[in-house]
């Protein structure tokens, strides 16, 4: 792989409870939401389960995702192609933690950055939908 070694970790408050935010990031539908501009492509359970291979697309460069682990409160995936490394996600009531590391041309700090804070606005925008 191409690219500099790059690791962002960063956790952030988020109004949510554990089931509110297992929900973003296990329900697939929810994913592709939040996730935008990446693109998830192809025909996905509506569930994140372990050995799934899934990919994105930034802009033109496409990014394999592996799960490896999906526990009550913690995902793990290995990424391929775009991104060589790991991406582990952590949340519990009220806080949400990314770690992101890999090998890329890509700016995963920033990209990493911007995705929490788009979780962030769609879990607040889901919750107002709901009241």
């Amino acid at each position: 792989m191409l690219g500099t070694f790059q690791q962002s970790q960063l956790r952030i408050e988020i109004g949510a409870t554990a089931p509110q935010l297992t929900d973003a990031l296990t329900n697939t539908a929810s994913i592709r939401l939040w996730l935008l501009p990446q693109i998830l492509v192809g025909n996905l359970p509506p569930k994140l389960s372990p050995d799934l291979t899934f990919t994105s697309w930034t802009g033109p460069v496409p990014v394999e995702h592996t799960v490896e682990t999906l526990e009550e409160n913690g995902l793990r995936l290995r990424l391929s192609r775009g991104i060589d490394g790991i991406h582990e996600w952590q949340w519990g009531e009220g806080w949400v933690q990314s770690c992101l590391e890999g090998v890329s041309y890509l700016p995963l700090q920033a990209g990493n950055t911007a995705a929490l804070l788009r979780l962030k606005i769609y879990v607040a925008l889901t919750q107002k939908c709901r009241s």
